[in-house]
């Protein structure tokens, strides 16, 4: 029953998805050949800080051989996936940029990301982006009261594997509430040891990574970016949504 979440929480967990929706929606702005990832990050930061949160994956993880996340949002150009670090490194025209960002406020938290072209994109990216996009609606789609979270991976799995990309195994989506990476975990394929049924009141991050080659990825020296195997370009999209009795509701909505 941990899963449900109480009226009073999703009240929490929907201000701070406001605030990544605010942040994912005003950055696009910044978007733009020239800029460093680091400036974008700090932009990121101040948004946040602003709205009265807490950059959520600033000081977050790490271990004995990797230092916590240095920053307030990860940033993945091109080949990366996802978790890239925020550096001097400037974005190109015909790149494409993932901004992830995670919000903590009052103790619960929200979490989204966009992947944004950099100018005029190739027709290769413009595709990895569309259908990457396409398969995260087709995912929340099925997240409904009594279907099963297989149904969720599939819709996802199947539009973009038919499509000819590379669906991502190692890392997946997660329920959310007061904390960032909660249980569900949220396959974007199907599998079969996945034996939740979703119930109304569970809040969920679902965030397709799809890779225009191969599924397989390698983690950087840094500990933290993960790049594809193969060097092609990888596409990234998310929303927290909540499931109601009927349509789900997506609370980082507005970008």
């Amino acid at each position: 029953m941990g899963l449900i979440k109480s009226s009073r929480e999703i009240e929490l967990i929907k201000e701070s998805c406001r605030i990544v929706s605010l942040v994912l929606k005003n950055i696009s702005d910044y978007i733009k050949a020239g800029i460093t990832t680091k400036e974008i990050n700090d932009v990121i930061e101040e948004m946040i800080i602003s709205e009265g949160g807490i950059p959520a994956f600033k000081g977050y993880g790490g271990s004995a051989r990797v230092k916590p996340f240095p920053a307030a949002s990860c940033i993945s150009i091109n080949e990366e996936v996802v978790h890239g670090i925020p550096s001097d490194r400037l974005l190109k025209e015909g790149d494409i940029v993932s901004i992830d960002v995670g919000v903590q406020k009052n103790g619960y938290f929200g979490d989204g990301a966009y992947t944004f072209p950099v100018g005029e994109i190739s027709e290769k990216k413009k595709r990895l982006l569309k259908i990457t996009k396409e398969s995260l609606y087709l995912g929340i789609a099925q997240a409904r009261d009594g279907n099963k979270l297989n149904d969720v991976s599939y819709a996802i799995q199947e539009h973009c594997e038919s499509s000819g990309f590379g669906v991502v195994r190692v890392l997946v989506g997660h329920g959310i509430g007061s904390k960032l990476h909660e249980e569900p975990p949220v396959p974007n394929y199907y599998a079969p040891e996945n034996k939740y049924i979703l119930r109304k009141g569970m809040v969920l991050a679902i965030e397709p990574m799809v890779n225009y080659g191969t599924h397989e990825v390698v983690c950087l020296k840094d500990g933290w970016t993960i790049v594809t195997k193969d060097g092609e370009p990888s596409a990234h999209f998310e929303h927290t949504i909540l499931i109601t009795e009927s349509e789900p509701e997506i609370l980082t909505k507005g970008y």
